[in-house]
């Protein structure tokens, strides 16, 4: 797992050349740009799952809107876990590789800390380019076995999905944060 340091930037790892996305399958490029649109890339709907965490401070991701509900932070590294839960499904990953312990939602902050924050939204930018190389190295001869392929884009269609489910409900704490009842 790479280390948060650097992880604010925009680039990816993988496809940014021009000779490496001629390089890719179109479909794959497909995917990728899904990912991508989701995640942080320009998009006609408005902001993708970075564009809502942009700017976001460590006191307003810990943020609640009244107790047992979810914060910034914690929808954060539940994107983040379902990159690599995703990631793991198409390559075959064994379970239990997670960079924290548990799965699904976890509990946020545990330190509040600037330095913490940006941690944990550390790893969710480098579960998206986990996922994002996992993506650009399927095979075109993988689509051979017809339902797995069918499976293996449902769930990368699901991921960009569920990026900008979670960037509505952020955008959404961010209002009611600055502007409670």
């Amino acid at each position: 797992m790479q280390a948060a340091v650097g992880l604010w930037s925009n680039r990816h790892d993988i496809g940014d050349s021009i000779a490496e996305v001629r390089k890719l399958d179109s479909e794959i490029r497909l995917l990728l740009d899904l990912l991508d649109e989701a995640f942080d890339k320009k998009s006609w709907h408005g902001p993708n799952l970075r564009g809502s965490i942009r700017g976001v401070t460590a006191a307003q991701a810990a943020w609640r809107p009244a107790p047992g509900r979810h914060n910034i932070w914690e929808l954060t590294l539940h994107a983040a876990y379902w990159k690599y839960v995703v990631r793991r499904r198409i390559t075959g990953e064994k379970r239990g590789s997670f960079v924290l312990e548990g799965s699904n939602f976890f509990e946020r902050p545990a330190e509040q800390t600037e330095a913490a924050w940006k941690h944990d939204f550390g790893i969710l930018v480098a579960e998206h380019q986990a996922l994002r190389r996992a993506v650009a190295q399927l095979s075109p001869g993988s689509r051979a076995a017809g339902s797995t392929w069918r499976s293996t884009l449902h769930l990368v269609r699901g991921a960009a999905a569920h990026d900008l489910y979670h960037a509505g409900q952020i955008r959404l704490l961010r209002r009611l944060e600055t502007h409670p009842t």
